[in-house]
């Protein structure tokens, strides 16, 4: 019995080897997978914004069949992963509108209203953009991932990893996402309601150097239930800031 045990085991070994075994399935086996996929996750939150305080001004463009319509901008003021304020800046007739989250929780402010109103990150702030995509990009903490497998994107080797989402509070319920195997970038992500149902696709594009790392710079995102709705997210700049804790609470943002 020993020595069938041994031969299997032994069998198993030269056939992955055979097959040339990927770096994903091997981390999986010695790390139990998911640590293996949080760290894939982690990485690329880490390229796609600073863990420090920042500030970054984002232009959204809307396109229906190609036909552009109106840009807004948006000033992003960001304390890790927990507390962020959206101030729009454009258009003009909404200037003064701010979104704060503290966690998982979202108000949006208006100069017409005098109490804040309560969001989800879910809801459509503009074009194919979620409240959350601007307020909360937190996949490591958001979602559990798990590595379902590899493929190539732009003809680069990715990980492929299944997000399933911790909270029905947070923007997405599950997440297709590609990530670069050798440097961690992120390249590609499909987004997916609770249903099931596939609602966007965003390429992650423009590679350049903001806030001291290389980071995309151009997010599109595809409409996967009308073709021919796009929208662009374009990072105009990035900075690291010093933001105290005091300026994410709805007090100090009335008087934003």
């Amino acid at each position: 019995m020993t020595h069938c045990i041994r031969s299997r085991r032994l069998f198993l070994s030269a056939s992955l080897l055979a097959l040339g075994t990927p770096l994903w399935v091997r981390a999986s086996a010695a790390d139990g997978g998911d640590e293996a996929a949080r760290r894939i996750v982690r990485r690329a939150d880490e390229t796609r914004f600073p863990q420090e305080s920042f500030q970054t001004d984002i232009t959204i463009r809307n396109f229906s069949d190609g036909v552009a319509g109106e840009a807004r901008k948006y000033r992003v003021l960001s304390r890790g992963n927990e507390n962020t304020i959206v101030l729009t800046m454009e258009p003009a007739s909404e200037r003064g509108q701010a979104l704060l989250m503290r966690g998982r929780d979202l108000w949006i402010f208006m100069p017409s209203v005098s109490q804040p109103v309560r969001l989800s990150l879910a809801q459509r702030l503009t074009g194919q953009v979620a409240n959350g995509d601007l307020a909360r990009a937190n996949f490591a903490g958001d979602y559990d991932p798990v590595l379902g497998g590899r493929d190539v994107v732009d003809d680069q080797p990715c990980d492929v990893l299944e997000l399933t989402a911790v909270s029905r509070t947070v923007t997405y319920a599950r997440v297709r996402y590609w990530v670069r195997e050798d440097n961690g970038w992120p390249l590609k992500a499909e987004f997916y309601a609770l249903s099931g149902r596939l609602l966007k696709t965003c390429r992650y594009t423009d590679f350049r150097t903001m806030a001291g790392r290389v980071r995309p710079t151009r997010l599109i995102m595809e409409d996967a239930l009308k073709a021919g709705e796009t929208s662009e997210l374009t990072y105009e700049a990035m900075t690291l800031r010093d933001l105290p804790e005091r300026m994410f609470t709805r007090e100090y943002l009335r008087r934003l």
